[in-house]
């Protein structure tokens, strides 16, 4: 059996210090083509970042920035 290598943190990675809610180019990553937020295993995040990106999805959806559902 293969071992399958983990994703790492793209925030820890590249040294990114705090999630914004206004820079949606990055928030898109995590969320699906439903704009659902994607889980731990696909997104690859750490628990600390997955909570903080769960965060700014929902307030950038709240101010306008990103849609709740696509168009």
């Amino acid at each position: 059996m293969a071992k399958v290598k983990t994703k790492q943190c793209f925030y820890c990675v590249n040294n990114i210090p705090h999630v914004d809610y206004k820079d949606t180019d990055i928030l898109r990553k995590f969320v699906s083509s439903y704009m659902k937020i994607a889980p731990r295993r696909r997104s690859g995040l750490c628990a600390w970042h997955q909570r903080k990106v769960a965060g700014a999805i929902k307030q950038a959806r709240i101010a306008g920035l990103m849609a709740f559902v696509p168009r």
